[in-house]
């Protein structure tokens, strides 16, 4: 990962913990489970947007204890499948569901 990938992550976690106000919140142990959640987050929709297949702008990114959910539109099975692996890619991560729907 680049610099300014991680710069990226980092900034969009720490927005993320501001506006919650360090809640524990959607049934999460911890404050430490939910940053932890945030930052997969962070990471997994900033390797989307990065990635020159993937349409990162049409896809959700939501973690609840290391599963990831994507959901959203893609443009073909290849988009879905990339998006999917893109976010098992990343440290942390212990499970998808991928909900994107495929429309051309």
């Amino acid at each position: 990962m680049n610099h300014k990938t991680l710069l990226a992550a980092v900034a969009i976690s720490l927005s993320l913990l501001a506006v919650s106000g360090c809640a524990v919140s959607r049934g999460q142990e911890s404050v430490g489970a939910y940053v932890d959640d945030t930052g997969i987050t962070a990471l997994v929709k900033s390797r989307l947007f990065e990635d020159k297949d993937v349409a990162g702008s049409s896809i959700g990114v939501e973690t609840l204890n290391g599963t990831v959910m994507l959901s959203g539109f893609a443009k073909s099975s290849l988009e879905r499948n990339k998006a999917e692996a893109i976010a098992r890619g990343v440290k942390g991560v212990t499970s998808v569901k991928n909900e994107i729907l495929i429309r051309p």
